[in-house]
């Protein structure tokens, strides 16, 4: 988890809206992550960045393809891990999204070599193990999710940017 986030427990329904900055919320399995992502969708723009952060198998992926589905994608988006890149564009999605992976990437200055910031002006990037790119997007809505039970548990980190767009 960043060290700027610091969790506080605020209990929300499964699947329901986005918690404020600062809050968690329970997700109780893989359907109540991909809904929580869609409800993202009426959200973001071109020039946003979501870091997802977890360790694997904490849920980065399904929360991506809820986005991805409520964005308007048909079918079920794959995981980036080999591709490290996956693009989205209209018609396919109502905004272009690029959907990143950078747990191969060995080095940040890598990330140079994939033009994700210049994808910024028209796209949003969706980028899982943001860990990697140091503090390259410090304006990035930061998603951690952890195992919790069955479940697990989702931390925001709410940027300015976002402030006025987020649910309080």
């Amino acid at each position: 988890m960043p060290p700027e986030a610091t969790p506080h427990h605020h209990p929300a329904a499964p699947g329901g809206p986005p918690p404020r900055a600062g809050e968690e919320q329970y997700l109780p399995d893989s359907a109540a992550t991909e809904t929580f992502g869609g409800s993202l969708a009426p959200l973001v723009r071109p020039g946003d960045v979501i870091a997802l952060s977890g360790q694997l198998g904490a849920g980065k992926t399904s929360l991506a393809r809820g986005l991805l589905a409520a964005l308007g994608l048909a079918g079920e988006a794959p995981s980036p891990t080999f591709a490290i890149v996956q693009p989205y564009a209209p018609p396919e999605v109502r905004v272009p999204v690029l959907h990143v992976d950078l747990y191969r990437l060995e080095h940040a200055d890598e990330i140079r070599e994939l033009g994700l910031d210049e994808a910024l002006t028209d796209s949003v990037l969706l980028v899982e193990w943001p860990e990697r790119a140091g503090d390259r997007w410090p304006d990035a809505l930061w998603l951690t999710l952890s195992p919790e039970g069955e479940g697990r548990r989702l931390t925001a980190r709410v940027p300015a940017a976002w402030e006025g767009r987020w649910p309080t």
